[in-house]
């Protein structure tokens, strides 16, 4: 499984990327593996401030649905238009073309209270 040491990680799979004051969100290799093969991502909160721990969509593969849970309070400015078509992305490149969306941060503290990868590979210990 892949760690990226760049990235932040929440203990519900989501990572993290904060390029200045916006974030790109999406879940870890580890969840895409665990979920099996991706069909659908629903995710209808642009323009919206989603709060830490707030469910902004969910994600559909074969045998489940389950939400997704933003690691940070955020406004969501952006939805990869790509996984409408291509789902699959999330499965083959969870941290590049699958990213689910961009958000503008509304404090950028709350990064520091993430999981680095180290402590997120212990915790799904691998």
């Amino acid at each position: 499984m892949n760690f990226p040491s760049e990235l932040k990680y929440t203990k519900d799979h989501e990572w993290v990327k904060v390029e200045g004051n916006e974030a790109f969100i999406g879940i870890t290799d580890f969840a895409q593996r665990e979920l099996g093969d991706i069909v659908y991502v629903d995710i209808n909160s642009v323009g919206t401030e989603v709060a830490k721990d707030e469910v902004f969509g969910t994600v559909e593969a074969v045998k489940t649905v389950s939400d997704l849970f933003m690691p940070v309070t955020g406004t969501v400015l952006e939805i990869n238009a790509e996984l409408n078509d291509n789902p699959e992305l999330v499965n083959s490149d969870p941290y590049g073309k699958g990213w689910m969306v961009k958000v503008s941060l509304s404090d950028s503290a709350e990064v520091e209270g993430l999981l680095n990868a180290e402590a997120y590979q212990s915790l799904v210990g691998a």
